[in-house]
């Protein structure tokens, strides 16, 4: 043999090799006895010449052939393993490395050891396979409900799978590398049950944790666990389906699922396996069959307000991606269905106004509840119910009128019972409906109308009411928006300050008012929205019109470029009548002691205490304070001189409009049998040129103020709604071409589609604007030579300055 210190001579490594390989073959396939744990184990033979093979192998390794020698033994024990006794190899391996003490060699035999059992032994077809089917044979039974008899078994076997992933076995920092990986290797080969001083978990805490060493447990193991487990819960999912279970059960079991996985994952599997088998639990038991099962159960738990179930469907749903999309888009067609219904049902004229409304804010209220106590305040369930009572809500173009009559219901003073706090509470409930309204402009118009009735016939439960409301218009819209609205307020306290001085200059200049007691209010035209009369207004009884007369002059007297016009239509009037007859309609005689009453571009009030013409002695006097409005007022009037009168007279003589004529007569004659002041000859139930009318004198009634209601439509007709959208549509055209003009002046020249986009965009707080129309009028401006069309592209415009 060639002498390691003779440098001069060749060194034959084959020939080295080939002596370890005979002599490693020959260690290999002696009988071992004897053995101690904690000891090498002592070999039968010479150990002479074991020492002999350790000098070779030290010599290859001093010679920097320790690859080559690694190479080799891998081969040899890789053909050993295939035709001789793996119990042998095992107890070889673990103790081989003791007999060589060289540093080189020590480093790279614990990765030769756990390698070779790991892709000889463990990866073997028939040892992996009969490993794989009995871990999950033992997992399936256990899921079946059977006993597993040994757990820890499970737990060993997947500890063993990551151990054999571990890249480098020996570049541990460990305090005694020999005996941690002696121990343990025996550990998970032999499953040794009296190791309690060796803490082996521990030692293996940091490697089960670690994702690169997963490539071993992945293969064997995991990964058909995974696979054998979708199979398992698709057909539990199926079999439940099948079953018809309710969504509440179904959910009890899915949860008791999952949570038994995440158990076992925890307990003798390995921790890093929890997420992805709760995620093939949760795939197979909720991502796959989750539309069947929103579709046929979630209407049904809506209708009938199970909020607790609905809370775990949304809490088992979130755990899967889509899910809560798949139940929200369920939400959002039942909640489709609910308004298109309620559309549906006003527009069959099944409800009114107020009910029609009343019923969105009891839909919306109900799903606000759904919202906070079932859904979690979940922002995408929110942003569904707004675009959901968006869309309806703008299904029904008589949505923004119905919107300002339910706030005109709630904010007059029949409505009185109701605390400040339950107003403030309806109204911001308004303004959510609000909100989704697309026409604010049309809203705006109605809205003008219906306050300035309230305001002019006192009719407001509160003028705090009325300011709050305003004001929430106003944060939502704009100062621009309500504007006119706060017009009114500032003309009615104007009012107020004139009406004061005018009492004080009767008082000081003795003027006569001929017992009227007068109220007049001044209205600036542009801030009041009702239509205004001419000049020639209906015909006043002698005392008003004098006393109408006398404010007129004081007025202009202070005013002198000013003009008052006297609008009678929004007038009203309190009367003191005098009735004498039975108290049952079988008289036509009868007389009223009628005050007068008058208006003056708005609202006035009038009375005063006139002597009738003639009494009977037929009855006791009763005596009422008839409310009513100016027109009413000048048609009672007219009976203090005549006994009866035909339609025709009536109208020759105040002059009212037919249409507000037969309203107020309507109302005198045919209205409630304690509001009948009048009596109507033939007893039809329409008013025709040729009735005759004359004073109910049996008229009575338990209160003392009679109101009489006018007989008057909550909706327009569909002439005035047409003439409103009309008006609507004009000024729409004028608010797109000042938008128009204002983004132009801005930016000097601007692409078409992106202009419509700007005014579109600039004007959607008040509507949202056609972009045929946005064309019309960009056409319409062009022409007048606002805009030009640039020469290098007709869709570029420039603004002419």
């Amino acid at each position: 043999m060639a002498s390691l210190e003779a440098s001069s001579i060749m060194y034959d490594v084959e020939k080295e090799w080939s002596l370890i390989k005979r002599e490693f073959i020959n260690i290999l396939e002696r009988d071992y006895f004897g053995y101690n744990r904690h000891y090498p184990i002592e070999p039968v033979g010479s150990r002479g010449r074991d020492n002999s093979t350790q000098r070779y192998a030290t010599a290859m390794v001093d010679h920097g052939y320790i690859e080559r020698l690694y190479t080799g033994m891998t081969e040899v024990v890789t053909q050993h393993l295939e035709n001789n006794s793996m119990d042998k190899i095992k107890e070889f391996m673990v103790n081989a490395k003791h007999p060589w003490d060289h540093k080189l060699w020590e480093k790279n035999v614990y990765n030769f050891i756990f390698v070779v059992f790991r892709d000889q032994i463990v990866r073997y077809e028939c040892v992996r396979n009969h490993l794989r089917e009995t871990l999950l044979g033992m997992i399936t039974r256990e899921r079946r409900g059977e006993e597993v008899a040994d757990r820890s078994a499970i737990e060993k076997a997947c500890q063993m799978l990551m151990v054999l992933g571990i890249k480098n076995y020996a570049n541990r920092n460990l305090r005694d590398p020999d005996i941690y990986l002696d121990r343990l290797f025996f550990a998970i080969t032999y499953g040794c049950e009296d190791l309690e001083y060796f803490d082996y978990k521990s030692y293996l805490k940091p490697y089960l944790q670690q994702k690169n060493n997963r490539q071993v447990y992945e293969e064997v193991f995991e990964r058909p666990f995974l696979l054998q487990s979708a199979e398992f819960y698709r057909e539990e999912s199926k079999k439940l389906l099948m079953e018809n279970s309710a969504l509440l059960e179904y959910i009890e079991k899915v949860e008791a699922r999952i949570r038994k996985e995440s158990e076992r994952a925890k307990h003798y599997l390995i921790q890093s396996t929890e997420s992805r088998i709760v995620k093939v639990v949760e795939e197979e038991l909720i991502k796959v069959p989750m539309k069947t099962i929103v579709e046929r159960d979630v209407a049904h738990m809506l209708k009938n307000t199970q909020i607790n179930n609905l809370y775990k469907m949304y809490k088992l749903f979130s755990r899967v991606s889509d899910g809560l999309r798949t139940v929200f888009d369920c939400l959002s067609q039942f909640l489709r269905e609910q308004g298109r219904a309620l559309v549906q049902e006003e527009q069959e004229s099944t409800t009114n106004a107020v009910l029609y409304v009343q019923s969105l804010l009891e839909l919306k209220d109900r799903f606000d509840y759904f919202l906070y106590y079932s859904f979690n305040r979940d922002k995408n369930y929110e942003k569904m119910i707004a675009s959901d009572f968006e869309y309806f809500l703008n299904l029904n173009p008589k949505s923004p009128e119905y919107l300002s009559l339910f706030i005109d219901d709630k904010l007059k003073k029949g409505f009185e019972g109701m605390t400040d706090l339950q107003i403030e509470r309806i109204l911001d409930k308004t303004m959510v409906l609000f909100r989704f309204l697309q026409e604010k402009d049309v809203f705006e118009r109605y809205y003008k109308q219906h306050l300035a009735k309230r305001l002019l016939s006192n009719k407001s439960v509160s003028d705090d009411s009325e300011q709050n409301m305003i004001s929430k218009l106003k944060t939502e819209c704009g100062s621009q928006f309500t504007s006119k609205l706060e017009c009114m307020f500032q003309d009615l306290t104007v009012s107020k300050t004139i009406m004061d001085e005018f009492k004080d200059h009767v008082l000081t200049s003795g003027t006569n008012l001929h017992g009227v007691d007068l109220n007049v209010r001044v209205l600036t035209t542009d801030c009041w929205p009702m239509p205004m009369q001419s000049a020639t207004p209906c015909s006043m009884p002698t005392a008003p019109r004098d006393a109408f007369d006398a404010f007129r002059r004081f007025y202009l007297a202070k005013h002198r470029r000013r003009k008052l016009t006297l609008q009678s239509q929004l007038g009203f009037a309190d009367l003191n009548a005098v009735f004498y007859g039975p108290r049952k309609e079988e008289s036509n005689c009868g007389g009223l002691d009628i005050p007068s009453s008058l208006s003056s571009i708005g609202n006035d009030s009038a009375s005063s205490s006139l002597v009738s013409q003639r009494s009977s002695m037929c009855g006791t006097p009763r005596k009422h304070i008839i409310q009513v409005s100016t027109y009413q007022m000048c048609v009672l009037m007219l009976f203090n001189r005549s006994e009866r009168l035909t339609y025709e007279e009536i109208q020759g003589e105040t002059n009212i409009p037919e249409r507000d004529l037969v309203r107020a007569l309507q109302s005198l004659a045919m209205g409630k049998a304690t509001q009948r002041i009048l009596l109507k000859d033939p007893h039809t139930k329409e008013i025709e040129s040729t009735n005759c009318f004359c004073v109910n004198d049996s008229f009575t009634s338990n209160l003392h103020r009679v109101k009489i209601q006018t007989v008057a439509a909550k909706e327009e007709s569909e002439p005035e709604r047409r003439e409103m959208r009309n008006k609507v549509d004009e000024d729409r055209k004028h608010e797109i071409e000042a938008a128009i003009v204002r983004i132009m002046k801005a930016q000097n020249q601007m692409a078409h589609n992106i202009l419509v986009t700007e005014v579109t965009e600039q004007l959607r707080g008040q509507f949202l604007p056609s972009p045929v129309i946005i064309k019309k009028c960009i056409e319409g401006l062009i022409e007048r030579e606002y805009l030009a069309r640039t020469e290098e592209d007709r869709k570029v415009y420039t603004y002419v300055a």
